[in-house]
C-alpha cells in the first residue's frame, strides 16, 4: 500500500473530517525498487533507486539509493551502495 495522506482526521466532537488534501505529502519511489508483499509505505516518503522493502514493512521515513529495509517501523538492514 502506498498512502500519501491521513485520509481522515478528527474533527469535532466524534466527527471525523474528509478534508484529506490539507495533509497529504507525496511519495517518490526510485527506478527497480522491489516492494514486499503487504508493505505500507506512508505519505512523505523518498526510496531512492534500487531500495528493497521487505514484506510486511511499515517505511515511515525516507532511504537512500541501495537501501534494504524492513521492519515495523521500517528501518536499514543493509547498504549495497
Amino acid at each position: 500500500m502506498i498512502l500519501d495522506n491521513d485520509f481522515h482526521i478528527p474533527g469535532e466532537g466524534f466527527a471525523w473530517e474528509t478534508e484529506y488534501s490539507s495533509n497529504s505529502r507525496p511519495v517518490s519511489i526510485g527506478r527497480g525498487c522491489f516492494i514486499g508483499a503487504r508493505a505500507i509505505i506512508l505519505k512523505g516518503v523518498t526510496l531512492g533507486d534500487k531500495v528493497v522493502v521487505g514484506a510486511g514493512a511499515v517505511v515511515t521515513r525516507s532511504f537512500p539509493s541501495g537501501s534494504v529495509i524492513g521492519g515495523n517501523p521500517a528501518g536499514l538492514l543493509q547498504n549495497r551502495v
